[in-house]
């Protein structure tokens, strides 16, 4: 019986996903539970497991094609009973909820083993240790007959910017390994000087400026397909922007004592390997603080006319990621230590930059911070993410003359932009409650006065 398997809602009742890679090719035997196929949605990356065993009879989408939800995804030659688009082959468990929305239950904690994918050409024999000890000299010298290989784990972005840059992804996953390939190593390759087959370029492609990348059959410019995560944050922004009536304050504090803790902490090896930094300490300011001003970790209900507070905090922190800025959120983040902030921050940003945050990570959240400082800015007027009534921008720390008990000293200096719905929080509150932060970092043994 030939079962076909539907695009399922992967969460927050978005429409649709693009195909980012199939793993798995018409004619092969899969498992239940196997992963087919990597999704991306206005969201994240996501991997759709397989709800038959069977043989895959026919991919209904290509990589890099965007399906609606409820559209047919892929085709399977089953055993037994007539199936459905809801139910696995006879004999096997019926499907049950799980991550994605679709699927049976995972046999396993682990993650989906991913399927080898047939190669369609012969494929380069490149020894991994001669391309990262000389990348010039990583020429394939032979050939071997069709094997069975892994697709090279990459985005359709990046994968677009190694096609403009003349860059082999097979030849780059040799050197990286399984991780996610990124925009970093495309560059790193390309630098060697070698050209989409691993050979040393003998002259530049095309004249092009240096200032700008180069495009396709020399063009002057390049059209980028507004979807994913772009097409997302985009349309949250404008939302946001023109719903919420923001206001923006500023404040500049005197973070010396906070820098001269974390230097005391990161020689102490009971806490060395937390790797605590100053986004933690600001994390954990905010938390406190936040119990003091309720009004900024709220939510403005239009449609039931009502203000909702949390009593809770689910802490989001901005991460920048070859796909586009994500927010994932640290979970009742209140109840969390310094160290155990610093952790979470860490596999946070760990999880955003290797594709791996989840739907459920994205989802909620009630206050939400910017480190724009690890890019060297100062102080800005962050958006805030639609739903909340607060946002802290951090800035960078730099060493600055600054009065200091009567006389002018070096000092680490800081400032914080908070932005804030004026709806739910008036200029006092927002006030205090960037007071209370900066004071916090100012003198960190203020956090013991906090109830």
């Amino acid at each position: 019986m030939i079962a076909e398997f539907r695009l399922p809602d992967l969460g927050e009742g978005l429409t649709e996903a693009e195909v980012v890679q199939w793993l798995v090719a018409p004619g092969e035997q899969v498992a239940l539970n196997q992963t087919l196929a990597e999704v991306e949605t206005a969201k994240a990356v996501v991997e759709l497991p397989s709800p038959y065993e069977g043989t895959v009879a026919e991919l209904h989408a290509d990589a890099g094609e965007t399906v609606a939800v409820g559209s047919p995804l892929i085709a399977f030659e089953v055993v037994g009973e007539e199936a459905d688009a809801s139910a696995p082959t006879a004999g096997a468990e019926r499907a049950q909820p799980n991550l994605v929305g679709y699927g049976a239950a995972p046999s396993t904690s682990g993650r989906p083993a991913r399927r080898a994918r047939r190669a369609a050409t012969s494929v380069p024999v490149i020894d991994a240790a001669v391309i990262e000890a000389a990348p010039h000299d990583a020429s394939p010298s032979v050939t071997v007959e069709p094997a069975v290989v892994e697709r090279p784990r990459s985005t359709p972005p990046v994968r677009a910017y190694a096609k403009r840059a003349g860059v082999d992804l097979a030849v780059v996953a040799a050197v990286v390994g399984d991780r996610v390939i990124t925009r970093a190593d495309i560059d790193s390759f390309a630098s060697t000087g070698a050209d989409a087959g691993g050979r040393t370029a003998a002259a530049p492609r095309r004249e092009t400026s240096p200032a700008f990348g180069a495009s396709e059959e020399g063009a002057r410019e390049v059209r980028i397909p507004i979807r994913g995560v772009r097409k997302h944050t985009a349309a949250a922004m404008v939302e946001s922007a023109f719903t919420a009536p923001h206001v923006t304050v500023f404040h500049t504090v005197d973070v010396t004592a906070t820098v001269e803790l974390l230097d005391s902490l990161r020689a102490d090896r009971v806490w060395s390997e937390h790797r605590i930094g100053p986004l933690a300490v600001v994390a954990k300011a905010v938390c406190l603080a936040l119990g003091r001003t309720p009004g900024l970790n709220a939510h403005w209900d239009e449609a039931a006319g009502e203000i909702v507070q949390y009593c809770y905090v689910d802490l989001g922190i901005a991460a920048a990621t070859d796909r586009g800025l994500i927010v994932p959120n640290i979970r009742d983040a209140e109840g969390l230590g310094l160290g155990g902030m610093s952790d979470a921050i860490r596999d946070l940003a760990a999880t955003a930059r290797a594709g791996k945050t989840t739907p459920a990570e994205l989802q909620g959240g009630t206050f939400s911070i910017s480190n724009i400082g690890v890019f060297g800015i100062d102080a800005g007027t962050p958006i805030l993410p639609p739903g909340q009534s607060g946002i802290l921008a951090v800035g960078a720390i730099r060493r600055q003359p600054w009065e200091y008990r009567g006389e002018i000293a070096l000092r680490d200096m800081m400032t914080l932009s908070l932005s804030f719905d004026h709806r739910l929080v008036d200029g006092a509150e927002g006030a205090r409650f960037l007071r209370d932060v900066a004071d916090v970092l100012q003198e960190p043994g203020r956090a013991m006065l906090f109830g």
